[in-house]
């Protein structure tokens, strides 16, 4: 699992799925071709500075979000992280609001997943290796901590705490799938988070989400239909916030790892 194949390669220590607008917030960038043998990234991987540290970026659609997110080869994107030596994750996303106390514009920074996809290549422990890895703390605890401090900083409203429900997509909830998600209290719902964020523990990669809130799902009150337009209306509207956030976030980070996200393997094999 810890063989680097692409030796000729730079380090970075933070990896940042995210949309193109991200682009601008490295420094001295350069684009590089990572090989994978769970086939094709989203798109190159950029590598550069940010706020003094070493960052890679991977818009987790592709350069013209062309990659619905259930074509998105999650494997291949954090593998091919890894390759470079990613030890940390920043996985923003746009989500969906299960309730009305959760209004779009907000951040929440989840700490529990409930997956609800279906089919999706979702491990790195294929042909005899079996490994049963621990998902009851699927978010690391520190870069969590880093998140919900750095919104506080900015004066950006967040909820410190939530569960976000992930559909397959590429389709919207039904009225009645939106209201029993809410029945369940799950806070949130996104295309994206499984298995992206589970991948980075089969790595031992720290992973945290910042979930953007675009617009309330179809089930939370008679007026809520969601449209792909008003989605990306209040993305637009908030991205400048949420690169606040990263760069204020990322300088943050402790250089040296105290969460068991570096430990996730440890007595997980058969």
């Amino acid at each position: 699992m810890t063989t680097r194949m692409n030796s000729a390669l730079p380090q970075a220590e933070i990896g940042i799925f995210g949309g193109s607008g991200f682009y601008e917030l490295l420094e001295d960038a350069k684009d590089y071709k990572v090989w994978t043998p769970w086939g094709e990234t989203s798109d190159v991987v950029a590598v550069g500075r940010l706020a003094g540290r070493s960052v890679a970026f991977m818009p987790r659609h592709g350069r013209n979000h062309s990659i619905a997110p259930h074509e998105v080869n999650y494997r291949a994107n954090l593998w091919a992280f890894h390759e470079l030596g990613v030890t940390r994750v920043i996985g923003p996303a746009a989500c969906g609001s299960l309730s009305p106390e959760v209004r779009p514009g907000d951040f929440v920074v989840v700490d529990q997943f409930v997956d609800r996809t279906n089919g999706r290549a979702d491990t790195f422990f294929t042909g005899g290796q079996v490994y049963h890895v621990s998902s009851a703390d699927p978010y690391c605890p520190e870069l969590r901590q880093a998140a919900i401090a750095s919104c506080q900083r900015l004066g950006i409203t967040v909820h410190e705490t939530g569960t976000v429900v992930v559909i397959g997509g590429p389709r919207f909830s039904t009225r009645a799938e939106s209201e029993w998600f809410a029945a369940q209290g799950w806070t949130v719902i996104n295309m994206t988070q499984y298995p992206e964020g589970y991948l980075a523990r089969e790595l031992e990669m720290c992973y945290v989400n910042v979930a953007l809130i675009t617009d309330y799902d179809a089930g939370v009150d008679a007026d809520s239909a969601v449209t792909n337009t008003d989605v990306l209306k209040v993305f637009a509207d908030n991205i400048d916030k949420l690169k606040q956030l990263i760069y204020d976030m990322v300088p943050t980070i402790p250089a040296q790892r105290q969460c068991l996200c570096k430990d996730a393997l440890t007595q997980a094999a058969i």
